[in-house]
Parts: structure tokens; sequence; C-alpha cells
């Protein structure tokens, strides 16, 4: 995904006011084509107000919203025709196989030959790994199945935008990692936009995430850009050998506005914070190797955990990553 992918959602100050309390405050978002969009947030901080708002089962108190162009509101069938949905909690006929399911929910959507519309639950179950249990009840089915299966039937019609509330929230982790690889391999096809509170998920998919916090906007950015931190461009060094000196000559360099120094399984570790990125990745390596008794096992530039990050977002009340 590219800066240039078209935006699909977009909002402008989107507010929502339910009895006097705002449980969305002046949204504003940007998601781009192809995307697996993170809308992460503590549980009740305005992710599902959002996911209503956007589906047209909510109006906003204030603000709009567009989806593929056009107007939440006003243009809300239209939208729906392009948009596949899975609720937090789907619910089912148990009595039905996935392949029932799949047919009855594909009636909605495709008229004409039998033949292709079975072409497509075929490659709609292939797609989310269920080809082997397509004919077996519901009821037994675990609940990664039923998320996967939640996921083919928001999937079957080729929508052009996928919405999922929360879509592994109660999955063990085999269940949450059978429905990231579904994510992921319908990244290709569609765009995904789905809320979830599970920091670790959003760091496995996602590249692209926003965080809401009391129905506020807090932070919003590309995954790769929201982990380098918000304290400025570091590169982490893990070496041995290195002496006063080529410590001293480093912190001497310009573009060298901190250097931290902490021992990890033997090893020294260097957290160096530059202002000229640039520069760093051209002679930050080269000027510590320049001393013979060096020897560097690791280096590039810092990341933080998304947890670290989040909870800095959120608990110190800033307003950008």
């Amino acid at each position: 995904m590219t800066s240039s992918n078209p935006i699909v959602i977009e909002t402008h100050d989107l507010t929502k006011t339910f009895e006097g309390t705002q449980a969305l405050k002046s949204l504003n978002l940007k998601v781009r084509q192809h995307s697996i969009f993170g809308f992460l947030g503590p549980n009740g901080a305005g992710k599902t107000t959002t996911i209503k708002l956007l589906l047209g089962l909510a109006r906003p108190s204030s603000g709009s919203a567009t989806v593929f162009g056009q107007d939440i509101h006003r243009d809300s069938v239209e939208i729906r025709r392009r948009i596949g949905y899975l609720a937090q909690e789907p619910r089912y006929y148990e009595h039905l196989t996935a392949r029932q399911t799949l047919r009855f929910t594909a009636r909605f959507f495709f008229s004409g030959p039998k033949a292709i519309i079975e072409e497509r639950i075929q490659e709609t179950l292939e797609l989310v790994g269920l080809q082997d249990k397509a004919d077996r009840p519901i009821r037994g089915f675990s609940g990664g199945e039923r998320q996967r299966l939640g996921i083919a039937q928001a999937q079957v019609n080729h929508p052009d935008l996928l919405i999922l509330d929360e879509p592994a929230a109660s999955l063990d982790p085999q269940g949450r990692r059978d429905v990231l690889e579904v994510m992921d391999r319908l990244r290709q096809y569609t765009t995904i936009f789905y809320s979830t509170h599970i920091l670790d998920d959003v760091q496995r998919v996602s590249d692209t995430v926003a965080i809401l916090n009391h129905g506020e906007l807090v932070a919003q950015a590309p995954i790769e850009e929201l982990l380098a931190g918000s304290g400025g461009v570091a590169y982490r060094l893990k070496l041995s050998g290195a002496s006063q000196q080529t410590r001293a000559h480093l912190q001497s360099q310009p573009w060298v506005t901190a250097l931290t120094e902490q021992p990890v399984n033997g090893f020294i570790s260097w957290s160096v914070s530059v202002s000229d990125e640039a520069t760093a990745e051209s002679q930050l390596l080269r000027l510590v190797l320049s001393d013979p008794g060096v020897s560097v096992a690791e280096f590039g530039r810092q990341k933080y955990d998304l947890e670290e990050v989040f909870l800095n977002i959120v608990e110190g009340g800033r307003n950008d990553p």
C-alpha cells in the first residue's frame, strides 16, 4: 500500500452523543484502499460506535463521513452493497452446514447459473480454510471456525471493504492465528477495517493503526512509524569490545543527540538517538567499526513493542504517536 492509494473511508469531525455523553468526539480518519487498518482501543473507547456510523446503523450527532466517496447517511444503501461486515459475535442456524450458510447468504447478492454460485461458495470456503468442514453442521464448529465462517459470509459477495468488529476477541491462540492468516490472505482482494483491543494482533497483520481512547483519536500512523517511537529516531547496537574512546567519539558527532548503554546477555547494548537519520544510516555503523576491537552482533533502527507505545499514548494522554 502507498499513499497514492485511493481513500476508502474518510471521516470529518465525526461525533456521536448518547444522552449527553459523547461516545465519539470529532473523529478524523483516512483509510486507504487495500490496507489492513487496525482500529485499536480499550473496551468502551468508541470503536463499535464508529462502525455503526459507517454502516448507517446509527446517525452522527455532528460531523460527516464518506465511504467510497459517498456520504454515509445519504448513500447508506449504495455503500452497504459494497461492504462485507462481521459482527463481534456472529450468530448462525446451528443445524446448517457452512456451505448451506454461504449458499443462503450468496442468494442476496447473486443470480444466474447455480454452478457459478456454487463455484464462488467453494472458492470462499477454501479462502478461509473451511473446505474440509464445509458440509458439517455449524453446531460442532470451534470458536475460530465460526469466526472464519463469519469472514466467509462477509466476503462471499466480493466486497470492496470488509469491516470486522473484534474478529478475534474471544478466541484461543490457535483460533486467533487462523483468523489473522485469513485476514492477511484477503489483503489482495479488499480493504480491511477492523476493530480490536488485542495489541499482538495489530502488530502482526496491520499496516496502518489508529488508537481511540474515551471516544477521541489519540494516534493514527503506519504501523512502522508508530513502532519507531515518539522520541525521535534511534538506533540500537548490540556489541562487545567498545572502548570509552569509541563511545566518546560517537557522542561528539553533531547528529548524535543521546547515547544510553546497558548490559544484555554478555554484550553491551547501545541506544543511539540521532537528529539526522540519513547521516546515521551511512555513518553510524562505520564509525563504531572504525575501532578494531569492536564486534557488532546486531544493528538496526530501534523499534518499540506496540503495548509500550499504546500504554504511553493512552495513559500519557499524548495526541500523536
